[in-house]
């Protein structure tokens, strides 16, 4: 096969692949710059059924993926050039797989006589991400036998299903293609599709059986006794959630990322203030928890479902991917099942008792009437503390006055992207439940902090509608080449980025490093308080900033950010990180003092 014949074929392979995967559904695709993945880039860019996102910096461009994905509900590309390019994907994979979040991750790489010789930009991609992605595969260079070609819809195929409904759930998928040069030519004849029109050539049927062994009444018997709903992201329909919490006159525990956190009598806001309390825990000891989703970032939650497990509790999870979250080794009973089909199940066998049952209902009224006076007097608490400490509309911000107010203020359809560190744990702790809360996102699969401005301009670029950011300073920094945006870029929607800058990570000082290292160490290697001015460093990339210190003045930047369609970053000026930990510690032992008055 002579050079020109074999650069057909790989453009036709990859024109091949895009064909497919446009079948399927994919609307987007982020490629970053680079001359091994020519091939695909134009392949991708040739089709008007993609929206093609350019990102510089690879590591950025991952984050901006997952953001698209969570924005969407669509798998989109990833297009890297070989070599490191192709490394610097590998912190947004590993959040992809333990967050579940679909992308197909295409790496262009040298072919196999250019390994292992010197040649520049080559290095061994063979599973480059290990076991973080649902499916690798490797086809190698494309000779266009007819084998080969008939393969080819069918790999596209396999890697959509992969990534988006595989049997431990969605997440990413990393394609390993190899191109020889020359790398810019125009396909040929593509292989034969499905003969339906725009499907794609291979049909999934995926299995959505309801789970028939729920037997919640007679097998655990939970009417009657006292239990509490854990609510997490992915907890199923909130209707379902607040539902089976009425018939058993339970508390329904709500992350804000549950969407379940909603003025209602099931509902508790103040859990994570509640657990603060050594006497509340004690009389609120439940003899069942349900949870529902993933798990909450706070501690005293974590340390209440472990205490009741440890005293006996029947602790109960479902989960539809078998994840097994349960750091603590409490869990007692595990339900692979999807969360929707097990509480309509639950509360289909609930339903049939009738009225037989009503006596042991009624018995647990007196716990959820204690839970929610309880949560009543922490809000008003909350309420009462802020205030005390200046932190009311006119004064300055706090980080708690920040997350007690966000939530609410937002316009309808916001979307609120929120750091995986202090930020999210405020938002659990001193968000009320609202009449109708915005989506919450965050990158809790794996923890970090990397890459939360480039998933928020990711969400922001998925044009379903306004986003606003809640981030650290130090995490704004740590990925401030997101803010490097073409122009070439679709059109998003705006986003908001607003920087908490305490001058410091502050979520050191409640750990217990604060108290076992020098006070000059602890700043050097734990709170590194940066240099640069947040919006200098916004300005010097173009973009919009502005400062302020107050909720009124927040809430005025924001909604002149919303109303634009671009990318705007607010520095919010915050006290630093040693009056934010003894603010943190005043308000949680005014509120403690509440609840336990409360009981």
């Amino acid at each position: 096969m002579s050079v020109s014949q074999d650069s057909s074929v790989q453009s036709t392979f990859v024109a091949t692949l895009v064909d497919e995967w446009i079948r399927c559904g994919v609307t987007d695709a982020v490629i970053c710059p680079g001359s091994r993945s020519t091939p695909l880039a134009l392949a991708i860019s040739a089709r008007t059924e993609i929206r093609v996102h350019v990102r510089l910096d690879e590591r950025s461009a991952g984050f901006y993926a997952l953001g698209l994905a969570l924005g969407s509900s669509r798998a989109p590309i990833v297009c890297t050039t070989s070599g490191t390019a192709a490394v610097e994907l590998h912190p947004s994979v590993v959040e992809a797989h333990f967050a579940r979040v679909p992308v197909i991750v295409c790496t262009a790489d040298r072919p196999f006589e250019l390994h292992d010789v010197g040649a520049p930009q080559s290095i061994d991609q063979t599973r480059l991400y290990s076991n973080v992605v649902r499916w690798y595969s490797e086809p190698g260079i494309p000779d266009g036998c007819d084998p080969s070609r008939r393969s080819w819809r069918s790999l596209a195929d396999r890697a959509f299903y992969e990534a988006t409904s595989g049997p431990i759930g969605p997440g990413p998928v990393h394609l390993n293609l190899s191109f020889r040069e020359p790398l810019s030519f125009e396909p040929g004849l593509l292989p034969e599709a499905s003969k339906s029109k725009g499907a794609p050539k291979t049909a999934l049927h995926a299995s959505s059986s309801i789970p028939s062994h729920v037997e919640v009444s007679s097998r655990s018997n939970w009417l009657g006794r006292r239990g509490v709903i854990v609510a997490g992201p992915g907890c199923g329909p909130v209707g379902d959630v607040l539902a089976l919490a009425e018939r058993l006159s339970w508390p329904v525990l709500a992350d804000p990322r549950s969407r379940c956190r909603v003025r209602h009598r099931s509902v508790v806001a103040s859990a994570d203030s509640i657990f603060r309390s050594k006497i509340a825990i004690e009389a609120l000891e439940p003899e069942v928890v349900l949870s529902l989703g993933a798990p909450w970032a706070s501690r005293s939650i974590g340390e209440y479902v472990k205490r009741a497990g440890a005293a006996g509790a029947q602790v109960v999870a479902v989960d539809p991917w078998w994840r097994w979250v349960d750091p603590d080794r409490i869990v007692s009973d595990v339900y692979r099942s999807d969360p929707r089909a097990w509480l309509a199940t639950a509360l289909a066998v609930l339903s049939g008792d009738g009225d037989s049952r009503d006596d042991a209902r009624l018995n647990t009224t007196e716990w959820l009437d204690t839970w929610k006076r309880v949560d009543l007097a922490a809000q008003e608490a909350l309420d009462a503390a802020l205030a005390q400490d200046g932190m009311d509309r006119d004064g300055a911000l706090s980080e708690p006055s920040v997350a007690r107010h966000l939530l609410g203020t937002v316009p309808a359809g916001t979307k609120v992207v929120v750091s995986s560190s202090m930020p999210i744990r405020d938002l659990e702790c001193y968000t009320p439940a609202l009449e109708s809360p915005p989506q919450v996102i965050s990158n809790r699969g794996a923890n970090g902090i990397d890459g939360v401005c480039s998933t928020a301009i990711g969400v922001a670029a998925s044009n379903t509608g306004p986003v606003v950011a809640l981030v650290g300073d130090l995490a704004f920094f740590h990925d401030v080449s997101s803010l490097v945006t073409a122009t070439v870029n679709p059109a998003s929607s705006s986003c908001a980025i607003v920087v908490i800058d305490n001058r410091g990570g502050g979520i050191f000082s409640f750990l217990p490093q604060v108290d076992t290292v020098d006070e000059v160490r602890f700043e050097r290697l734990f709170t590194t308080p940066q240099a640069p001015s947040v919006t200098d460093v916004a300005s010097g990339f173009g973009v919009s900033a502005s400062e302020v210190r107050t909720l009124g003045a927040l809430d005025s930047e924001l909604t002149a950010a919303l109303d634009q369609d671009r990318l705007t970053v607010i520095r919010a000026i915050v006290p630093s990180v040693d009056e934010n930990a003894s603010l943190h510690v005043r308000i949680n032992g005014f509120v403690s003092r509440a609840i336990e008055s409360a009981l």
